[in-house]
């Protein structure tokens, strides 16, 4: 589903000007929604429905791609680079309805694609349809909601509903905002609730453009050569608004969940007659099926680079955030993260945290000793946190998103990327599905059955200044973060199997041991004690709230509980 509705709380952040105007303004709050769908329920939908889907670069094609070019500092020349990007379709349906159904504890690459179609067997106590656990994410710089398919997909396959949130903070390419044309939320009434600004031009056209805010006179911050650093003023602004939104984001999920759906469907600026919209809008969504079908409580906070330290940030702010209960930060952009409050001891994460880094940003020492700090942040909660660090070998900073998926030579010859770009999102998600498996409550964890367990998380721990440098593809300084260095390149690009083939017949002959963490390099893991004592306190708290509810609920409505005596795990 793609939703933009107007933000209950319209505010400007900074005094971050450009044309006499504030560029940090929260108008509008634009996401688009990934969940579980059965396919015999969408086959049923009329035929105009059916084949919707949504596009991957978003509308208007050609100005998203000028969005982008300006971004990469090509201008217009970025056109024809996107081209094939212009036609390329999310694989999944639009406005679906969301499954009703158990799926079987089975995937496709083991059951085949008819497992697609088929039903599994409900889990001992659970109820008749399942209650989807909630995923908000948050994209990196240049990113956009759609940016991510590829992993938000893969999560919602897996039973999780996912909120992929496009900021409007200069941290994307190019972002349109709409505007409603009359009533709350008209650009009338964000001036005068939350004092934002608009030109004549938005006025006239109901848009704004938001590109990427390159910031002034240091437009490289996020180089790790940049001798000016990073612009603190600008990215603390941005990860605010980023906050706020995510705030935003979650108070439409609560209403659609609450039975509120239509209202949402009412006021949604991503229809017919709005810039950058679809025709369809949320036509054919099935409201009723959504309440009470998500949960609300223990959510997970994920994100990529700038958004992984969105992500953090969040996590700090428990009393602020509490519906948020554990963190997956996809190769973290440390400079841009805002250090924990000294004078602040409560500013700390609270909550497991999985860290997956690439190897390009691994070799980044400032960025890997800043991970390296937050997972220990995490370890070190009194309540016990248990948290993950590891590196994908092979990986570079795209690798979390669509980009190596849809440019894998690119990535391969200008990147120097070796993994395999499906594998690596293999790893990627069945990582963070083992994760949540292990810090989620059992009811939530168990909606993800079908997933293939590879025990990543226990690997033998590899320390990074022990890791031989045979196994190091560490690049020139000049290019730390950017790319990796692949040893006798011309031999690995005629054959990477006779290749690889003639590296271990190298360790052999020279007596080094075999390589290890052939995919992966865990670096850190909690004790089994430490995950042992996360899940008393999980069933800890859920016999409280259990209680609680019991008590509030009259005798005469005993019966509402399921067969398994307890009552519905929803909010």
């Amino acid at each position: 589903m793609e939703i933009e509705v107007p933000v209950e709380k319209p505010q400007v952040f900074s005094h971050i000007k450009r044309d006499h105007r504030h560029m940090l303004q929260l108008e509008t709050i634009l996401m688009t929604v990934y969940y579980p769908t059965n396919h015999s329920d969408y086959n049923s939908l009329n035929h105009d429905l059916r084949f919707s889907r949504e596009l991957w670069l978003g509308r208007p094609r050609h100005k998203i791609a000028e969005g982008y070019g300006r971004f990469a500092g090509v201008g217009k020349l970025a056109i024809p680079v996107f081209l094939p990007a212009m036609f390329t379709k999310l694989p999944a349906y639009r406005n679906a309805p969301i499954a009703t159904h158990w799926a079987p504890p089975v995937d496709t690459k083991a059951g085949g694609i008819k497992v697609k179609t088929e039903t599994g067997s409900r889990p001992a106590g659970a109820s008749a349809e399942p209650v989807f656990p909630l995923l908000l994410f948050s994209h990196g710089l240049g990113g956009t909601r759609t940016m991510y398919s590829s992993v938000c997909g893969e999560f919602a396959s897996h039973g999780f509903v996912v909120c992929a949130i496009e900021h409007r903070d200069g941290s994307g390419a190019r972002s349109y905002v709409n505007h409603s044309e009359f009533g709350k939320g008209d650009m009338e009434d964000r001036e005068q609730r939350g004092g934002v600004d608009h030109r004549s031009e938005e006025r006239s056209k109901g848009y704004d453009i938001v590109d990427y805010l390159f910031p002034k006179d240091n437009p490289m911050d996020t180089s790790p050569h940049n001798d000016k650093g990073v612009d603190k003023e600008l990215r603390d602004a941005q990860i605010a608004l980023r906050m706020a939104e995510i705030e935003e984001a979650y108070g439409v999920m609560r209403r659609i969940v609450n039975g509120d759906g239509q209202l949402i469907a009412e006021r949604n600026l991503r229809r017919k007659g709005f810039k950058g919209s679809s025709s369809h809008g949320l036509e054919g969504v099935d409201w009723s099926r959504w309440r009470d079908r998500v949960r609300l409580d223990y959510v997970t906070a994920a994100g990529h680079s700038f958004g992984a330290a969105t992500v953090v940030e969040t996590l700090r702010h428990d009393d602020r955030f509490n519906y948020l209960a554990q963190g997956i930060i996809y190769d973290i952009w440390g400079a841009g993260t805002r250090p924990p409050d000294e004078e602040s001891p409560s500013h700390r994460i609270h909550a497991p945290l999985l860290a997956i880094n690439s190897e390009t940003f691994t070799y980044w020492r400032s960025n890997f000793e800043l991970v390296e700090a937050l997972v220990k942040e995490a370890q070190d909660d009194p309540e016990s946190s248990p948290s993950w660090l590891l590196t994908l070998r092979g990986t570079v900073h795209i690798s979390q998103s669509d980009f190596s998926l849809m440019y894998p030579h690119v990535c391969s010859l200008f990147l120097k990327m070796v993994a395999n770009p499906r594998r690596a999102l293999d790893l990627n998600i069945n990582a963070s599905l083992e994760f949540l498996s292990q810090v989620l409550p059992k009811e939530l964890a168990q909606v993800n059955r079908a997933y293939q367990d590879e025990n990543i998380l226990e690997s033998e721990i590899s320390p990074l200044d022990r890791i031989p440098p045979s196994q190091l593809r560490k690049p020139d300084d000049a290019y730390i973060a950017v790319r990796l260095k692949i040893r006798h390149e011309w031999f690995y690009r005629m054959s990477p199997q006779l290749f690889r083939r003639f590296r271990r017949m190298q360790n052999h002959r020279k007596g080094r041991p075999p390589e290890t963490g052939d995919e992966v390099w865990l670096h850190t893991k909690p004790t089994k004690e430490s995950i042992d004592q996360h899940m008393r306190s999980l069933e800890s708290k859920a016999n409280v709230q259990q209680e609680k509810y019991d008590q509030a609920m009259p005798k005469s409505q005993d019966h509402a509980k399921d067969n398994s005596g307890t009552a519905d795990s929803h909010p």
